[in-house]
């Protein structure tokens, strides 16, 4: 028990000779006093504030013990306590136990238990800046050669994130009746929400019902053959969350997404402005070639005029940089979640992405880096992210072209880290391909019906899915404004089976 040597006595107002850590000693007696006497006074921080935030070990070890005690529907105090701690430590002139004593004696009122809770809170994080503060010092003077400043000032900004978020940037255990708690509320978020999903609406009922809406922490892999659509899935689901976004203010002062979300898209292939045109495409159903071409009438310019008004509006932010590193990611990803919240990430693509240069030339290591890297992200900043990925060629020797698990380009490392993976299959792509090019063609006409029957559709395969079972999303999907919906929606009546 030598680990909780108290370091400290009754503190008296005096100058100061050397600088020492923020702390204030008086302010934890207090607290403890208050619990000591009134056990009531522990649920008014326990919630906040753990043992490691108090700077007096032996306060820390008299913190734990009274929340342990409390827990167990016992009376912590003076007597309950002083036989787990060591009867040979003294403080000043006092035993532990005369130590406790005092403590309960000088208590004054539980009245202010929790704005005590809040300084030592707050001095506790002031020390863990300052050991960040250290750190940045004493790795900038000797770093090694393999660490570039750049890596230095992502690792920092982690830290400073996961300090701001939580207060404290080491991971730990918690105990299983906090995950069921957590799950039980997920489940009552679900039951109260007008379309009972657990996570974040896609804004396709038809996937919803499938996968509950997509869930903070998932990594979920949309993947395709090019001209599948699996950009335009990408830029829908986006657009639709962020439209959608509701915030609601806690009763803590921080505020939530109640419906929807802010959105972050990582448009590694695409421009800004080329995202932002299917997406004014999409919602004016004015075709994206013809805006490109001004090919337009004034209706429909004004339609555009109008649908941009409402976009300035909505929670969507872009990154375009090519070739972004996954650290990169992470950091701006962070930032903006700090600065202006954030609820999804989407990746366009995952292969235009870079690693460390420890994974060398070696692009599967490299892969395995971006794909585990993003899978720790959504952990860190509990949001769902969505990475497309490209499929490989072997798709196309197949007389059957529905892509598999297998399909996936270049690491085994994408499945595997990945909590959902969802295919876009489009059977009218491969069909049109195959038309014949004389009409009076005996099989022209089986190749029409045929045509017809898949036009305007498109699959998502749910080929893999922690959370709930695999199956086939059936959606519509209009090419000219790269467009997915569901199929009972009126406008698509002509495509339903």
């Amino acid at each position: 028990m030598n680990d909780i040597a108290p370091s400290l006595s009754f503190q008296t107002p005096g100058a100061q000779q050397t600088r020492e850590a923020p702390n204030n000693l008086e302010v934890e007696q207090a607290l403890l006093g208050a619990i000591l006497v009134n056990n009531s006074a522990f649920y008014r921080v326990s919630d906040f504030l753990k043992p490691e935030h108090f700077y007096e070990p032996l306060h820390r070890r008299i913190y734990e013990l009274a929340g342990d005690t409390i827990r167990m529907d016992k009376i912590a105090n003076t007597i309950t306590l002083k036989t787990h701690l060591p009867s040979d430590v003294k403080v000043g002139d006092l035993t532990v136990a005369q130590y406790l004593a005092r403590l309960a004696a000088e208590a004054v009122t539980i009245i202010n238990a929790e704005d005590y809770g809040r300084t030592i809170y707050d001095l506790a994080l002031r020390r863990q800046l300052i050991e960040i503060g250290e750190d940045i010092v004493n790795t900038a003077y000797d770093a090694p050669i393999d660490l570039p400043p750049s890596e230095q000032i992502e690792d920092t900004e982690r830290k400073l994130f996961a300090l701001a978020e939580t207060g404290r940037y080491e991971g730990g255990f918690q105990s299983f009746e906090n995950a069921v708690t957590i799950a039980i509320d997920m489940a009552s978020k679900a039951f109260e929400s007008d379309g009972h999903l657990s996570g974040i609406s896609t804004g396709l009922n038809t996937l919803d019902a499938k996968m509950g809406g997509l869930q903070r922490s998932d990594l979920i892999i949309l993947a395709g053959r090019p001209g599948m659509g699996k950009t335009s899935l990408a830029t829908n689901i986006a657009w639709n969350v962020a439209s959608a976004y509701e915030p609601e203010v806690l009763p803590d002062g921080t505020v939530e997404a109640k419906q929807g979300g802010v959105v972050a898209f990582y448009s590694l292939e695409m421009s800004g402005e080329q995202l932002a045109t299917r997406i004014i495409s999409e919602q004016t159903e004015v075709s994206s070639s013809k805006i490109r071409r001004g090919d337009i009438t004034e209706a429909d310019f004004d339609k555009l005029v109008a649908c941009s008004q409402t976009m300035q509006k909505v929670p969507l932010y872009i990154d375009q940089t090519g070739g972004i590193s996954i650290a990169q990611l992470s950091a701006r990803a962070r930032r903006l979640k700090r600065q202006r919240g954030l609820d999804l990430l989407v990746v366009d693509y995952v292969q235009l992405m870079t690693g460390s240069k420890k994974s060398g030339e070696n692009r599967v290591q490299e892969v395995t880096e971006i794909t585990t890297g993003l899978k720790a992200l959504a952990k860190e900043l509990n949001v769902p992210i969505i990475a497309l990925s490209q499929l490989s060629r072997q798709v196309e020797n197949r007389d059957d072209k529905r892509p598999q698990l297998s399909d996936l380009r270049e690491s085994g490392s994408i499945e595997q880290d990945a909590d959902v993976v969802l295919f876009v299959y489009r059977e009218e792509y491969y069909v049109q391909n195959l038309e014949p090019r004389d009409p009076d063609d005996p099989a022209y006409d089986e190749w029409k019906m045929k045509y017809e029957k898949v036009r305007g559709t498109a699959d998502v395969i749910i080929a893999k899915q922690r959370h709930g079972p695999t199956g086939t999303a059936n959606l519509a999907f209009q090419a000219a404004y790269t467009r997915f919906a569901d199929l009972a929606d009126p406008s698509y009546a002509s495509f339903d089976d």
